[in-house]
């Protein structure tokens, strides 16, 4: 914790922590190579959660604050959609920095000293965190899996000529609700809470630009006189790479006095310009950070280096290898290849043994 204080957006990835730890499928979420593409699968409870006032315990494994632990408890389907958020929001950040030399490594002490810090991948951690519950609990409205809460009613659709409300939309009012009263308010004197609430709030509004309105037609024919939409959310890799887009263009905020905690004048500096001080946070739609970020080349107590890392020759190996050069290794893999559909219903491969060349850090 920071100065006491329950920074908002310090929750989701401090239940990682605990969540880790955990038995169950839960765990099989943090490991990716980078040459797969993101496939976000919907967790499952064991069998004895599912009954009765099972969630009860498994709300009381995430180490809530006791107004959160209440809210996880009134509805059954908030457990898991947190867990679920949080596995989908740190397993988009892995895949987002699989080609960086800071690859969000979440895992023992990294985790916790990059979260106690204003760097730019702090920033992102917030953003995607908060930006992964407030979409998980969208669609876990749409879906039938929250009692209280359901469809979107979208009521401006149903003013429009010709329009009739139909489908089941991703309820984003209710989850906007949701997940400001779980998070909180926090203190507007502390630098790092202001920042941090920022970036959180980021991630909220990143997740409400890509609402998309999805219709179907109605009619003879296909004439179309009438159709029924509804409001769908972006899928959560395009939230994902946007935020990225926004790590990368992260904007650095100067403190007068302690950059990490302390309070003071603060003011936005960029390169290309140098404004006064402001008496408080730029209103930007971009994130906001306080620290430079270290290097991630060496091992610290924020990474584990690049000593070792898989890197991709004439695209990245220089930069993640910093420059230390990278060894190479040949292997022979076997994998499917030539796959076709039977009728019915199954898909047919021959096996194609190739050799790969595999590209890895020196020290």
């Amino acid at each position: 914790m920071l100065d006491g204080h329950l920074l908002l957006g310090w929750l989701s990835f401090t239940i990682i922590v605990h969540l880790i730890s955990l038995p169950g499928p839960s765990t099989a979420y943090f490991g990716l190579t980078g040459n797969e593409p993101l496939s976000i699968l919907p967790l499952t409870s064991q069998p004895d959660e599912r009954a009765g006032k099972s969630h009860y315990k498994l709300c009381d494994r995430l180490k809530l604050e006791k107004k959160q632990r209440r809210m996880c408890r009134r509805d059954p389907g908030v457990a898991e959609t947190l867990m679920e958020a949080i596995s989908m929001s740190a397993l988009e950040c892995q895949y987002q920095f699989r080609f960086e030399r800071w690859n969000c490594t979440l895992e023992g002490r990294y985790r916790a000293n990059i979260l106690k810090r204003g760097f730019k991948e702090t920033a992102f951690l917030y953003a995607i965190s908060s930006a992964g519950l407030t979409h998980a609990m969208a669609k876990a409205c749409s879906a039938g899996r929250m009692e209280r809460c359901t469809c979107d009613e979208a009521p401006d659709l149903e003013n429009r000529k010709a329009w009739q409300w139909g489908g089941c939309g991703d309820n984003l009012k209710y989850s906007n609700k949701f997940v400001k009263d779980f998070l909180g308010k926090r203190s507007n004197k502390d630098l790092r809470a202001r920042i941090d609430m920022h970036n959180s709030n980021v991630g909220m509004k990143v997740i409400k630009t890509g609402v998309e309105t999805t219709c179907k037609c109605h009619g003879v024919s296909g004439s179309c006189t009438v159709q029924t939409c509804w409001r769908q959310l972006a899928p959560f890799h395009e939230i994902g790479k946007q935020l990225k887009q926004r790590y990368e263009t992260s904007v650095k905020v100067a403190s007068s006095t302690n950059e990490a905690t302390g309070e003071g004048e603060i003011s936005q500096s960029r390169s290309q310009s140098q404004q006064p001080p402001q008496p408080d946070i730029p209103r930007t739609p971009d994130l906001l950070h306080i620290e430079d970020s270290p290097s991630f080349c060496r091992p610290s107590k924020y990474s584990a280096g690049t000593l070792a890392r898989k890197c991709y020759k004439d695209k990245n190996c220089e930069a993640i290898c910093c420059g230390r050069g990278h060894n190479t290794q040949s292997r022979v893999v076997t994998r499917p290849c030539q796959c076709q559909v039977r009728w019915c219903c199954y898909v047919e491969c021959k096996q194609c043994t190739q050799k790969e060349e595999v590209y890895t850090c020196k020290g």
